[in-house]
């Protein structure tokens, strides 16, 4: 049992992760919950192994079979995980799900079903919840046949099982065997959920896989990676709040995006620069009434602003709360022995130009396929876009959230032309009031300056920021937001330069800080999954479809055996960075959807 306690980490990309769209955890192939949040996604941890080690919070439920293989799959079409073992003595599966409930308010509850398919096998349990990111002094005490965890001001969960259980450490333990076709079962919840009656259990499996079947069965996409592009779906409505309609960046806090370094961030909330990517993904795949959800919450956080539109937040809590400080979590090692560990996310209140060309880009794209703006909608982007007019010429962080100087980017410039273009197009099309003259001329401006002024003749690419050399991963989205043709020789010979600087085996790094160090981190980070994906796609675009395929492929063969994706790649193509990893997926849809196009020979939309 000592050697059960002391599990060590597991690699990021090891991990499945289950949720209700109110929290979500994670399950490594050992059997073992080593992250949850609870109640809310951005809640105080009680599993936090990941990040330390057991002593953290962990539960830990598998069988004594130390030569078996093990394997991960979800049940066909659904976000419930099952975690097998196959052995010489026995087959095992442990089926993980936080079951979907009546209400959106429903709390979550974690079930874990063991069962042995053939042989005989002694299992081990051992569940150590610790409140508050580990910091809270957690009891763990009997009460009758179940186990309550408290700590002061936190708040109570009981664990109930239909195997014996008993109090160590302040931790639940259990020893059992089992013969073919036995099986046993664990709950852990709030203490006075009502599925906790007996025979709950069958009834709350049977309809969360009812819920994800009928939700993916919803999906348009009939192409080449049905699968892949099935399981970023179901990834991505894991990670939208049931609630509120708004979409995580990750599940996770805290992952490092360079083994043992500093760059390990909060991604629990909520960037308004995913909203055109998650609308684009979720209309893609037909899924229409989550992108109107998402509209609804971002028009929220427009509103919020009271006709100040530069107050407009980068990122948000998934409630829509403004105010994110970031604290460090000395306790904890950090994944791999990476510190700092931090949750809350500083980057909130950085000034950033391109999100107000994602914001209209995601409205514009709604109301061509979704729901139509209203009066009170129109006259927040008309305060939006008319401040886009005012601030275009303004330095800023940029796209990656830059903790060093600020500077004119590339990428600012070129989302602020995406917002006049995009709500110039719409209020033609809707008939809609608009100072025409005075948006087609702030337009042009930023037109001619992004040519005049971040061309580099002498290199023949574009360049990151003005005044720079550098190239920068965010150029791929230039042909994809239709500011350049795919095939223009001036995008061609930047992509070309791209493919020189920043790409290694189809991963594509964000950009190159080691000699610049212009992110104001030490160190460098791995290749950026999004970035590579949008990669793809510019290939395609431009013509070079076999590359294109080929490269996708590749890049499929690095998502962990569930199809997960995390942020980034190593060197070796293992995960670095928070998982699972919204925008990768999003990214991932974008790419098979207009690849499978290309390669089966329709012709597509117009496109410049």
């Amino acid at each position: 049992m000592a050697e059960h306690h002391q599990e060590q980490q597991s690699p990021i990309d090891a991990h499945g992760i289950i949720g209700d769209m109110r929290s979500a955890a994670l399950v490594n192939d050992k059997g073992s919950v080593d992250f949850f949040c609870w109640p809310e996604f951005d809640s105080p941890s009680i599993f936090c192994s990941l990040l330390d080690t057991p002593d953290a919070g962990i539960f830990q439920l598998a069988p004594d079979l130390p030569d078996a293989r093990r394997e991960q799959i979800y049940l066909p079409d659904t976000n419930v995980l099952q975690t097998r073992w196959l052995s010489e003595f026995a087959v095992v599966e442990i089926t993980d799900m936080l079951p979907v409930g009546d209400s959106e308010d429903d709390l979550p509850l974690l079930m874990r079903r063991v069962r042995v398919v053939s042989g005989e096998a002694t299992f081990h349990m051992r569940c150590a919840v610790r409140h508050d990111y580990a910091r809270a002094d957690t009891r763990g005490q009997a009460d009758q046949k179940d186990v309550l965890f408290s700590a002061t001001g936190q708040p109570t969960l009981r664990l109930a099982s239909d195997q014996p259980m008993q109090v160590d450490a302040n931790a639940a333990v259990a020893h059992f065997t089992l013969t073919q076709n036995q099986t046993a079962a664990f709950m852990l919840g709030a203490t006075d959920d009502p599925r906790f009656v007996e025979g709950a259990g069958d009834f709350c499996m049977e309809r969360t896989l009812k819920f994800w079947r009928d939700w993916i069965g919803q999906s348009t996409y009939r192409g080449r990676w049905r699968e892949m592009v099935n399981r970023s779906a179901l990834a991505l409505k894991l990670l939208t709040s049931r609630k509120h309609g708004a979409i995580l960046a990750a599940a996770t806090f805290g992952l490092p995006e360079t083994p043992g370094g500093e760059r390990n961030w909060d991604y629990r909330y909520t960037w308004i620069r995913d909203a055109s990517f998650t609308v684009y993904a979720f209309m893609r795949l037909g899924f229409v009434s989550e992108a109107n959800a998402y509209m609804r919450w971002l028009r929220g956080r427009v509103s919020d602003c009271n006709c100040q539109p530069m107050k407009l937040n980068i990122l948000y809590a998934i409630d829509g709360r403004q105010e994110l400080p970031e604290t460090e979590l000395a306790h904890l090692s950090g994944h791999g022995g990476a510190k700092p560990v931090r949750i809350g996310n500083g980057a909130y209140d950085q000034i950033q130009l391109d999100i107000f060309g994602e914001l209209m880009d995601a409205v514009y794209l709604v109301n061509k396929y979704g729901d139509a703006i209203s009066h009170e909608g129109w006259k927040h982007v008309r305060e939006v876009v008319d401040q886009v007019c005012e601030t275009w010429q303004t330095k800023d962080v940029g796209i990656w959230e830059m903790r060093g100087e600020q500077h004119h980017f590339l990428h600012s410039r070129l989302m602020c032309w995406v917002a006049l273009d995009r709500a110039i197009r719409l209020a033609s099309k809707r008939s809609l009031p608009a100072p025409f003259a005075q948006w087609d001329q702030t337009r042009q401006a930023i037109y001619a300056d992004i040519w005049d002024n971040f061309w580099d003749e002498e290199r023949g690419h574009f360049v990151q920021y003005k005044g720079g050399t550098a190239l920068d991963g965010s150029m791929l989205l230039m042909p994809l937001v239709r500011f350049v043709s795919a095939k223009d020789p001036r995008w061609l010979s930047t992509l070309e330069a791209i493919e020189k600087s920043l790409v290694r085996d189809g991963m594509v790094y964000r950009y190159r800080n080691e000699d610049a160090g212009i992110d104001g981190l030490a160190g460098t980070e791995g290749a950026f999954a999004a970035c590579s994906f949008w990669y793809v796609e510019c290939l395609a675009r431009a013509g070079q479809v076999e590359k294109a395929h080929l490269e996708f492929e590749q890049l499929l063969r690095y998502a962990n055996p569930l199809g997960l994706y995390a942020e980034e790649f190593d060197s070796h193509g293992r995960h670095l960075g928070n998982t699972p990893q919204a925008l990768t997926h999003l990214a991932l849809i974008s790419a098979a959807s207009f690849l499978d196009r290309r390669l089966s020979g329709e012709k597509s939309e117009w496109q410049p």
